[in-house]
């Protein structure tokens, strides 16, 4: 695919708007969290998904942050319309460029507007499990994902950039926000791959990727299952 000029027609803010709004969280966010970026590959050019597993509601400004600082590339993430119910978040999250989900289902539209994003040559964030996952309920445990990936990288021709996401669960800790006890945060970036001919191979292709991202990632930093996801209210509850 090749990059075209943005315009407002495709609902896209200009790049100065958006990494002001993704630069404000990275300073709000730098008070808590220290983030280590493990990058097994360089991007494709132009359009790609980026799929990683969903642990707290700080995942996409840690995301798009690394991506930027890396890979100078900016992240439209797909959301739950719920956070564009008020005047004031709804201009924010219009302005980082994230696209809003009905949840409900029967709504085509973000998918269009998926596509025509990717027709752009951007890349297109999703979390996959569909929401908020740790223990048993999460993708780094094996629990099945959302449909949603598949057909997107299938409709598009789009590559899937696994990731993975460890220790943004611990933000919910307010104890955590107090100097010199910013929790770490370890984000791996595996190896790009085309969507497959089937889209449950597409599935299970992406869900062996984060798998084995997430293993390559507890190694490399000498993690434990005490660093994996957990609920937050036993984050919060951690001394």
């Amino acid at each position: 695919m090749t990059q075209a000029k943005d315009s407002p027609a495709d609902g896209v803010r200009p790049p100065a708007v958006y990494r002001l709004a993704v630069g404000i969280l990275r300073c709000i966010l730098f008070f808590g969290a220290r983030v280590r970026v493990s990058q097994e590959a360089q991007l494709p050019e132009g359009a790609c998904i980026v799929a990683s597993n969903h642990i707290s509601h700080f995942d996409p400004p840690l995301i798009s942050g690394s991506f930027r600082r890396v890979f100078r590339r900016d992240i439209d993430w797909l959301a739950m319309q719920e956070l564009f119910g008020h005047p004031a978040s709804k201009r924010f999250f219009e302005g980082a460029n994230v696209i809003p989900v009905n949840r409900g289902g029967g709504d085509r539209t973000s998918l269009r507007v998926a596509l025509r994003r990717l027709a752009l040559g951007r890349m297109v964030g999703i979390f996959p499990e569909g929401g908020i996952r740790d223990g048993e309920a999460s993708i780094l445990s094996g629990a099945p994902m959302k449909a949603g990936v598949a057909l997107l990288a299938s409709m598009a021709k789009a590559p899937i950039v696994p990731v993975v996401i460890i220790g943004s669960d611990r933000l919910y800790n307010k104890r955590r926000w107090f100097p010199g006890r910013r929790a770490t945060v370890w984000i791996g970036i595996g190896r790009a791959f085309s969507p497959l001919p089937d889209r449950a191979e597409t599935e299970n292709r992406l869900a062996e990727e984060i798998i084995g991202l997430k293993e390559r990632v507890m190694v490399k930093y000498g993690l434990t299952a005490a660093d994996l996801p957990h609920p937050p209210k036993e984050r919060m509850a951690e001394a």
